[in-house]
């Protein structure tokens, strides 16, 4: 941690293995505190500005893909931007919804800007901005009248059959029930996000993968920067190879940090809604998102 007596600022360095490469590493600097400005989350890639969320309504412009992560790029050609990875990042800032902080990730020899992933949580980075910023703030909450709900169809074959499905309604604050059911493991839980204590509880969760799927995916050449260090690898009966199971339903809450991170790289402000959730993931949170933009912004 550096502190620059010039601008006031404290700026936080964090660097792991990511998803696919074995360095990654971002810089998050902590601009001082003015009441007078908005508050607001510069995102940089590489040193270049990628993306602010005082400037929600250039959201849309972001080109948007999915793999085991959420996938953003801007600009065309050689000034073609990518950002990897946010949304482990992301929802930490809820937890300082009137400040300005500024996040640059490093970019690889391939010109990708892919977030680390620490230990797999977002724990790390709060633990971090902690101790810079302060105490938690109050989490702030836009109305989203938004009644609706859909199923949930696989895109990489001619599937008629639903796997899970999305149901969304109005609440007073952010709720969610988060199910994940495959071949014969199930995780299952429900969160209400009233205060940063609520959120606390979901920063902690770490990503996760079967031992089968990890194998198939380094045979096919990915996940090449993942270690034992990044995360849960799970058996098919959904109990930790290694290692146990930092909280309760640890799958089922990540897959609710995922959520955040998709949701809140918009602007760090939760909508008021209540999601149930089966079988869900960065498309469907995606889907979840195009229904709520028309209120974040």
């Amino acid at each position: 941690m550096k502190k620059d007596s010039h601008k006031f600022s404290h700026e936080c360095e964090f660097s792991s293995a990511s998803l696919s490469y074995g360095k990654a590493s971002v810089k998050i600097e902590v601009q001082e505190y003015n009441p007078q400005l908005e508050p607001r989350v510069e995102w940089r890639v590489g040193g270049h500005p990628f993306y602010s969320t005082d400037c929600a309504k250039c959201f849309t412009d972001l080109k948007f893909s999915v793999a085991r992560t959420a996938i953003y790029e801007s600009g065309e050609g050689a000034h073609a931007l990518k950002l990897v990875s946010p949304e482990h990042l992301a929802p930490v800032f809820l937890m300082w919804p009137t400040r300005r902080f500024v996040v640059d990730v490093a970019c690889n020899e391939e010109g990708i800007a892919e977030v680390p992933l620490m230990d797999g949580s977002a724990l790390p980075f709060f633990t971090a901005l902690r101790r810079n910023v302060g105490v938690p703030e109050e989490i702030a909450f836009y109305d989203v009248p938004v009644q609706a709900e859909w199923d949930l169809f696989r895109t990489d074959r001619n599937d008629s059959k639903p796997y899970g499905y999305v149901r969304i309604s109005p609440s007073e604050a952010f709720e969610v029930e988060y199910v994940l059911e495959k071949d014969c493991f199930k995780s299952a839980t429900s969160v209400s996000i009233y205060s940063a204590e609520n959120l606390y509880n979901v920063l902690t969760a770490r990503t996760f993968i079967l031992k089968n799927e990890f194998d198939e995916a380094r045979k096919a050449g990915l996940l090449g920067g993942v270690d034992e260090s990044c995360g849960l690898l799970l058996d098919n009966s959904l109990e930790a190879v290694s290692p146990v199971f930092r909280v309760a339903e640890e799958p089922a809450r990540h897959k609710i940090l995922d959520l955040l991170g998709d949701l809140c790289f918009i602007k760090p402000v939760l909508p008021k809604v209540r999601l149930e959730i089966i079988n869900g993931g960065h498309v469907s949170h995606r889907q979840i998102m195009e229904k709520i933009i028309p209120y974040a912004l």
